[in-house]
Formats: structure tokens, sequence, C-alpha cells
């Protein structure tokens, strides 16, 4: 696991490529749209520039030596000289690092990942011998007690990729399905702007990674996480988010239900939102996706059925009365063929 220091500049570097990636139509068209500079072969020099000098600067681009001389004097008017903007560079170098997208958004989801502390607390039970009174009489009965203990699996997602010969990165963020990834990416990133200081705390599960989990957990092969059952790896539709902010567990506590609240209210528009809501907190998937639909879709049907209950309850009379004044014409018409 990496230093805070480490993870605090890896997690900066992804906020600012987070953020190339919210505005790539808009800057990437107007490199395109630029006309590129003729580059020749450089002048010989004893001390060439560092590459990554060379790549924002245009001192390693030299004139042609074929050019006229007066071509060469004098650069152009003020007008026509490009105004110098410090943004640019940034644009480049961020053009630079995010050639694939894909991979900018797994060291951003990597980053709130290894931030995230590992902890939870799981239901404990045990079983006790104690004695009550029953009929007048003491007896010893055996009880179940629960209670709440703390639970560290920080050492479960690490033990799970080298089982399959993975980095810790590839197994739990490359397992995600590549189109939850980018929804999860916005959802998260408009939370980190918004100061609530979101991470994960798991991502990607396997089978085996599922057996091991304790506490509130689906059957092994039927994770959304990643079970086989919903297509292993690289169909992961799940993770586990908490928020970061807070000093003590406490504090964080607040701030992760902060977080979750916020996920409630705005997640939606990201296409992430939590199916369980209070049974699972943490847990957040897709909202177009089966897990999601199945688990919040009843409300919505119950409304449906009431309302078709009701329109049923409305009718009902009206069938009664129309079935009487049936029987009543039959009874008249018998009764005038019998005359």
């Amino acid at each position: 696991m990496s230093s805070p220091s480490v993870v605090t500049r890896a997690l900066y570097r992804s906020v600012v490529l987070a953020a190339s990636i919210a505005a790539w139509p808009a800057w990437a068209a107007e490199i395109e749209a630029a006309t590129p500079p003729v580059v020749t072969e450089p002048v010989a020099s004893s001390a060439q520039p560092p590459a990554a000098d060379a790549a924002l600067t245009t001192a390693s681009i030299a004139p042609s030596a074929n050019l006229p001389a007066d071509e060469l004097a004098a650069p152009k008017a003020a007008d026509d000289a490009p105004k110098p903007t410090v943004a640019s560079a940034d644009r480049i170098e961020i053009l630079d690092e995010c050639l694939d997208i894909d991979a900018c958004i797994d060291r951003y989801l990597w980053a709130l990942y290894e931030r995230a502390p590992k902890l939870d607390k799981i239901k404990e039970t045990e079983r006790r011998v104690v004695t009550v009174k029953r009929k007048g009489r003491m007896v010893k009965v055996t009880r179940s007690f629960t209670r709440l203990v703390d639970n560290d699996f920080t050492w479960k997602d690490p033990k799970a990729a080298e089982r399959v010969g993975l980095s810790m990165k590839d197994y739990v963020i490359g397992g995600m399905d590549r189109s939850f990834k980018l929804k999860l990416f916005h959802t998260l990133h408009a939370a980190e702007a918004a100061g609530l200081a979101p991470g994960i705390t798991s991502a990607f599960r396997d089978d085996y990674r599922q057996e091991i989990a304790s506490g509130l957990k689906a059957a092994t092969n039927r994770s959304y996480h990643g079970g086989s059952l919903r297509g292993g790896y690289g169909h992961g539709l799940a993770a586990d988010i908490v928020s970061v902010n807070g000093a003590t567990r406490a504090q964080r506590w607040v701030a992760t239900e902060q977080l979750w609240k916020w996920v409630d209210a705005n997640g939606k528009s990201f296409g992430v939102g939590r199916p369980y809501l209070d049974r699972d907190p943490p847990h957040v998937g897709p909202v177009d996706g089966q897990e999601y639909a199945k688990h919040r879709a009843p409300a919505v049907k119950v409304a449906a059925a009431e309302t078709k209950k009701h329109n049923r309850i409305a009718a009902r009379p009206e069938h009664h009365a129309a079935k009487r004044a049936k029987a009543v014409r039959a009874s008249a018409l018998a009764s005038r063929r019998t005359g």
C-alpha cells in the first residue's frame, strides 16, 4: 500500500486528468483545428533540452537552413502573434498523458481506492449458556447474542489478485465493466468537486474474493461485483463507496452518510444509484442495470398494482349492476313468452 503522500499526489494528478476528460471535446477540437508547425531537423547542439521541455516549448524547433535571410529577419506583426496562454500548455501536457481515456479513468478510480481505509463492522454471533426462570424454577438455556465488531479486510483484494496473477489495479479496477467505470468516474468526480472526498473500498470481486467476504453479501457466484454468473472479469457492475473526510472513524461515518445522500439525490443524472439503500448502504451500481431494476423497481410495481386494484374495485359495482339488469331483462322476456 502506498504512503499517504504518494497517494495524495496520485489523487491530485488523477483529478487534473479527470478534469481534462470532462472537457475533452472542447479543447480537442481546438488542437485539431490548429495548423501544425513545420518541423525540420534540429541544429546540432551539445546540450539538448529535456524531452518534457521540448514537448511544451518551441526551443527544439529550428528554422530551415534553406529559407532566405529576409524571411528569417523579423517576426510577424503583433496582431498575427499567437496569444500566450498558460492553459494551453496544461492542455497539451494532459493530452500527451491522456491519449487513452480508459487508462486515465482507471488511474482516477485506483487513486480513490488506494486512499479509502478497508474497514467496516460486521455482526458476530456468540452463543452463551444463561440461567432463566421458567414455571417457577431456574433452568439453564443457550441464547444467541449478536454484536458489531471491527473488520479489517485490507488483505482480501491483494490475496485474490495474487491468486489470479494480476496487479492490484488490474484486478480491482480493470475487472469492472467499461461503461460502468465511466458512469462511476463521472459520479465520484462530481462528488469530489462537491467536497465529499469519495473513496472506493471494493470494486471487482471474483468468486474466490466473494467467498472470503464477510458480513452482508451475495452468493459466491451471483455477486454483481463480478461473479461468474454475472460474466466474471471485465463485467463487474458494482462498487462500494465511502467518504474519507474526517480524522476519526465517527467523523468519517457522518461524512459517508452525506456522500450516500448526495448519490441518492444526484447519482441518477450520471447513471449510478444505490439499489439496496439502507440494507447495503455503500453498494452502488448502474441505474439501467438488472440489479437496480430488481431491487428498486418493486416500489413502482406496487404503486401500479394499487392503481389497478383501485380501478377493479371501482368497476365492480358497475359490473354487478349490469349483471342484475341483464337478469331482469331475461326474466321479463321469459314471462312474455310464457304469457
